[in-house]
């Protein structure tokens, strides 16, 4: 049976293959993501009546928690930047500037990165919105690569802002005029224009890969 820095710490193993950040993690569960944090430092002990919740938001039993299998694979994983908003899948929203204090770290396993493991110019954030549900759904974790405009495709997937106003869209370049354009079932979403010119446009980066959970 695990001692109860080896549990926190199977929990922060898993917690992290699954993609789901310490704030994530606590949000579910309902504690707070200081309570997270004492636990995964091995500073405070998970109590024992917590563990079916960590199991059940985790997708475990609560026996795989408590007891070490002989048979559990190493998994090698990287942290990438992550920031813990929701960039929309809708209409531009406007997002608060990030403070270097409300950065996070997310550990994606290698295996799931592909050709982008261990990539330091990758960075996290999740998808909040339908309007590119053809090819990312609500909710998915996206890894974004700053990429410069002119290196940009008709058709490539971009995060981008227009002053305040965030969102994820498919980029699309006629001359001057530049179309973030949605991929989705449900035509109420529509074409996002601008031009070169406007010198609010800010892309930030080309989605390489997304990861989503089914359930």
């Amino acid at each position: 049976m695990r001692n109860s820095v080896e549990i926190a710490q199977y929990i922060k193993k898993i917690r992290e293959r699954k993609g789901l950040s310490a704030v994530e993690l606590a949000n579910r569960v309902g504690v707070t993501k200081g309570t997270i944090s004492r636990y995964e430092s091995g500073t405070r002990k998970i109590p024992m009546d917590d563990i079916p919740k960590f199991a059940s938001v985790l997708d475990v039993s609560p026996v795989d928690i408590l007891i070490e299998s002989e048979d559990e694979p190493v998994v090698n994983s990287t942290e990438y930047p992550y920031y813990p908003i929701g960039i929309s899948a809708g209409l531009p929203l406007c997002i608060d500037s990030i403070d270097e204090d409300d950065l996070e770290y997310i550990s994606i396993p290698d295996n799931l990165m592909g050709k982008w493991a261990g990539r330091k110019d990758i960075f996290m954030m999740r998808v909040n919105g339908d309007s590119m549900n053809k090819v990312i759904t609500h909710g998915s974790l996206i890894a974004v690569k700053p990429v410069p405009l002119s290196d940009l495709k008709n058709g490539d997937i971009v995060v981008y802002s227009d002053g305040g106003d965030y969102a994820v869209k498919r980029f699309h370049q006629r001359e001057n005029k530049i179309i973030f354009r949605p991929d989705s079932t449900d035509d109420m979403f529509s074409d996002y224009e601008t031009t070169k010119d406007n010198s609010d446009l800010k892309i930030h980066g080309k989605v390489v890969m997304y990861l989503v959970e089914l359930d």
